[in-house]
C-alpha cells in the first residue's frame, strides 16, 4: 500500500436547520469515527465536507451554497457531500453548484459511508436521491458530544399536508424508533455525562407508527423514558397541538424528570388561515392546550412557532393573530416570514402578501416575543429553579437554562459546567437574561 492511502483522511461537519439534523450529523460522524476517519473542525483543513441541509424557507438553500462555497476556500481539493431535505428535493440543484462531489436523499444519507466508497472524486457530480416514498426506514440518531443536551430522535416524517410545508416531501412519511430500541439509546446517553436529552422528531406526538401501522403511543414512550435512571432531564421538542393530549400535560406536571416546558405550533391565530393552511384543529383547541398547561403548570414555559404573511392574511386576519397571541400566557414566540416553496398547495394560492408587509409583520411579532419572554421571566423572578450550566461564558459570566426555560447568567465557575444547581433568579440584566444570586449564597447540590 502507497503511504498516502494509508493516511487517516479528515472529515468535518456542517448542520444547518433544526434539532433533528442537528443528531442525525452527530450519529453519521460517529459512524465516520468506528470506519477510522478523524473528525475535525470545519476550518482544519478537512479531505471531507459532509454538509446537512435544511429546506424550510430558501434562505437556507441560500446558505447551503454559502457554505460549499468556503468549504471550497479552505480546503479546495476537498471531497463535499450534500444531505438532508435540500438535498431530498432538489438534488440536481445542487448538483449544479460548483464544488459539489455527491448529493445523498433522504434513503441514502445513513449508507453514504459505503455508497461513496473512499470518497475519491469523479468528472461528473454523483447524485443518489431515491424518490421520497422510498425512505420508509428509521434511522435511530442521536447527538453526542456537541452540546450539554443529547437530542435523541424518536420519530421522522409527517403524514399531515400542510400547504406551505415540504418536509412530507424531503424526509417522508412518519415512522418512529420502537420504545425497546429508544430506552437502549437512553440508556446509552446515561452511561456518559449527559444531563439533559431531548426528544425531537418531525411530528413527535405522531409516535408509534411502525412499518406504516400504529404499534405505540406517545404517551406510553415518556411513561417508559420517565423510568431510565441517569438522565437528570428530559424535555419535548416541537409537538402539535391537536397531539398534545390531557393524559400527556397531566403525566409532565407529575414527572420528576420531564420538565415544564412545551414548544406548540400556532402558526396562525386566524382560523380562515388556519382552514387555509391545512392545520388540523382551531385556534380554540391551541387556547385550551395553553389553558390546561398553565392551570397544571403555573411556571410552564410554552413556545410558540407562527408564520406571517400566509397568502390570504390580511391586515385583519394577521391582527386575529396578534391580539390572540397578545392575550394568551405563552412565554416566547419563533416568527416565520412566509416564503414560497415549490410543490406546495400554498405557492398558488391567491391573496400573495408584499415581502415589505411580511417582514412589516414578522418584526411586529418579534417585538410581542421579546415583550412576552420579559414578562414570562419577570413573573419568576424571586423562585428558585434548577439551572443546567453549559460551556457557555461571555464576559465573565456563565449562562444556562432552569427547568422551565429561562436562560440565567451567574459569576464563572469552572466546576459548575455541565452542572445542575438550585439557583434563585435575582433580576433581569441589560441583556435581557434572569441573573442569579451569587453561587456561595445559593447553590446547592442537586
Amino acid at each position: 500500500m502507497k503511504l498516502e492511502e494509508s493516511v487517516v483522511k479528515k472529515v468535518a461537519f456542517y448542520t444547518l436547520g433544526c434539532k433533528l439534523n442537528y443528531s442525525e450529523t452527530s450519529t453519521i460522524s460517529r459512524m465516520f469515527e468506528n470506519k477510522g476517519y478523524q473528525k475535525v473542525e470545519f476550518d482544519e483543513t478537512p479531505d471531507i465536507f459532509i454538509i446537512n441541509t435544511c429546506s424550510v424557507t430558501e434562505n437556507a438553500d441560500k446558505k447551503c451554497k454559502k457554505i460549499v462555497k468556503e468549504a471550497k476556500k479552505i480546503s479546495p481539493n476537498s471531497y463535499v457531500t450534500i444531505i438532508g431535505c435540500y438535498a431530498q428535493l432538489k438534488p440536481q440543484e445542487i448538483s449544479e453548484i460548483k464544488g459539489v462531489d455527491a448529493v445523498l436523499g433522504a434513503a441514502e444519507k445513513f449508507r453514504l459511508i459505503e455508497l461513496l466508497d473512499g470518497f475519491a472524486k469523479e468528472q461528473e457530480t454523483k447524485v443518489l436521491a431515491s424518490e421520497i416514498q422510498d425512505a420508509t426506514i428509521f434511522n435511530n440518531a442521536y447527538s453526542m458530544h456537541d452540546r450539554t443536551r443529547t437530542f435523541l430522535k424518536v420519530q421522522d416524517g409527517c403524514n399531515y399536508g400542510c400547504a406551505f410545508c415540504t418536509i412530507p416531501l424531503a424526509r417522508g412519511k412518519s415512522r418512529s424508533d420502537s420504545t425497546e430500541n429508544i430506552l437502549k439509546s437512553v440508556r446509552e446517553i446515561a452511561q456518559t455525562d449527559v444531563k439533559e436529552v431531548v426528544l425531537t422528531g418531525v411530528n413527535i406526538g405522531d409516535f408509534g407508527i411502525q412499518e406504516g401501522k400504529r404499534e405505540e403511543r406517545f404517551i406510553d414512550l415518556i411513561k417508559a423514558i420517565d423510568g431510565v435512571d441517569g438522565i437528570d432531564r428530559f424535555r419535548i421538542s416541537s409537538i402539535e397541538p391537536n397531539l398534545l393530549t390531557n393524559e400527556a400535560i397531566e403525566f409532565v406536571s407529575k414527572s420528576k424528570r420531564f420538565v415544564p416546558h412545551f414548544h406548540v405550533p400556532l402558526q396562525s391565530g386566524s382560523n380562515e388561515i388556519l382552514r387555509k393552511m391545512g392545520r388540523r384543529y382551531l385556534r380554540e383547541l391551541y387556547e385550551d392546550r395553553v389553558n390546561k398547561i398553565k392551570t397544571l403548570m403555573p411556571h410552564c414555559c410554552i413556545g410558540v412557532d407562527v408564520i406571517v404573511g400566509f397568502p390570504g392574511e390580511t391586515d385583519e386576519l394577521f391582527l386575529e393573530t396578534y391580539n390572540f397571541l397578545n392575550e394568551l400566557d405563552i412565554s416566547y414566540l419563533h416568527v416565520f416570514t412566509y416564503s414560497e416553496r415549490a410543490n406546495t398547495r400554498a405557492v398558488d394560492m391567491d391573496g400573495v402578501v408584499p415581502i415589505k408587509t411580511r417582514n412589516e409583520r414578522s418584526k411586529m411579532l418579534r417585538i410581542l416575543s421579546e415583550k412576552k419572554r420579559r414578562k414570562f421571566y419577570e413573573d419568576n423572578l424571586g423562585n428558585t429553579f434548577t439551572v443546567l450550566f453549559e460551556e457557555d461564558i461571555e464576559d465573565g459570566k456563565m449562562h444556562g437554562f432552569t427547568e422551565n426555560y429561562i436562560r440565567v447568567a451567574a459569576k464563572y465557575d469552572p466546576i459548575l459546567i455541565n452542572e445542575l444547581k438550585m439557583v434563585s433568579l435575582k433580576e433581569i440584566n441589560e441583556k435581557g437574561t434572569v441573573e442569579v444570586l451569587e453561587p456561595e449564597a445559593s447553590y446547592e447540590s442537586h
